[in-house]
């Protein structure tokens, strides 16, 4: 639309929907390679990231929480028109402790510390490392200077890290007090990549606000989430054709936490916990092509209209958890007067066959961004 000639368009057979909402996207790392991020030239990483933009706008996304990576530099060219792509909530460099989920330097270089340097995904905005209430502190003010929206930390083992095992817990209650304390200050909130009871119960105690992951969390630790209000985004893990590819002791510990994906959501259901929906794809083009099959994967535990709520209007409120720091005011993830234009016109009903939503160059008929028409230039092999 140009503003003073009204678009007409048919919806007839269609069904109208909000934009979706991944809750745990990372657009610097979707489409490159793992050595890319830790060594590669930062100018091929955007240029990556702005393509990948393009294609999650294409496949409906129209907003993204972006859970870590040097994202603000996109995020002001999408606001700007400059390219196309999704609304981003920048959390900017995740924060970890040396020997971390977010400690990707290589063995041979020095700590961090008053004579050390910083390594590369450092100095490109990956990654902060931080020790300490004191430089877990300064490292939160500091992503918050660059315009997180809200603060990620680390707070136990990975998959795709080195130096961390599964099972360990990263982080202690003050030091992520200290990340808490400033993030209120301004307005928003942390929330924390976690996988075991103990990383998890040690973050709710901290006064962390969402859960990242928690596929290995058990039925006590599930109630605290509840007591607490604390939201639980979940990613559909599985050991099947969407599964990040990994190889020795990240495969293993591929293995062991897909193994939990299943109760984690079974428990979420029992307890009532707020759950958000994200992929968390990354370093492969082709998987983050499959966002909406992951969203089609909910059907698993929930209904197809369950599943679409996750995926609009619970993500919504879970991004208004930003408070003064949201960057987008307006309402989100609904159809309805006033809110932001958001909205897709899927080709069929997603309510009765929730795999529409994996195919949007066939099943989505119009693709708007704040009362904008997205142009459809990709074909289906590059979406």
């Amino acid at each position: 639309m140009d503003g003073t000639t009204p678009t007409v368009i048919d919806g007839t057979g269609g069904t109208l929907i909000p934009g979706l909402i991944d809750a745990h996207w990372h657009a610097a790392f979707t489409e490159i390679a793992p050595t890319a991020m830790m060594s590669g030239d930062s100018g091929y990483l955007f240029a990556k990231a702005v393509v990948g933009a393009g294609h999650t706008l294409q496949r409906g996304f129209t907003t993204v929480r972006d859970l870590g990576g040097p994202t603000h530099g996109l995020k002001r060219a999408v606001d700007e028109g400059v390219t196309p792509g999704p609304r981003i909530y920048p959390s900017g460099a995740f924060i970890s402790q040396s020997g971390g989920h977010g400690d990707f330097r290589m063995p041979h270089e020095v700590p961090c510390g008053a004579a050390g340097h910083l390594s590369h995904t450092e100095l490109a905005g990956v990654a902060v490392i931080a020790d300490g209430e004191a430089e877990v502190l300064r490292a939160a003010r500091e992503v918050l200077r660059q315009g997180a929206t809200q603060v990620k930390l680390m707070a136990g083992g990975g998959v795709a890290s080195h130096y961390d095992p599964l099972d360990v817990s990263q982080y202690t209650v003050a030091e992520m007090r200290a990340a808490v304390s400033a993030a209120e200050n301004w307005g928003t909130y942390v929330t924390v990549h976690a996988y075991t009871p103990r990383a998890i119960r040690t973050a709710v105690e901290a006064g962390v606000r969402c859960i990242e992951h928690g596929q290995l969390i058990d039925e006590e630790t599930a109630e605290l989430l509840a007591e607490h209000d604390v939201w639980w985004c979940l990613q559909p893990f599985l050991d099947d054709e969407d599964a990040i590819p990994m190889s020795g002791p990240s495969r293993q510990k591929q293995l062991a936490m897909v193994s939990g994906t299943d109760r984690a959501y079974e428990l979420a259901i029992a307890h009532g916990i707020k759950v958000a929906f994200g992929t968390d794809t990354l370093f492969d083009p082709q998987l983050a092509g499959r966002q909406g099959a992951q969203l089609g994967k909910l059907s698993r535990w929930y209904t197809p209209a369950q599943a679409l709520q996750q995926a609009t209007i619970r993500n919504a409120e879970l991004l208004q958890l930003s408070g003064e720091r949201n960057p987008y005011p307006g309402v989100l993830g609904v159809v309805e007067e006033g809110a932001l234009a958001d909205l897709l016109l899927v080709d069929g009903d997603p309510l009765s066959d929730l795999s529409l939503l994996a195919r949007p160059e066939e099943a989505f008929a119009m693709i708007m961004k704040d009362g904008r028409i997205i142009e459809r230039t990709r074909t289906a092999a590059t979406w």
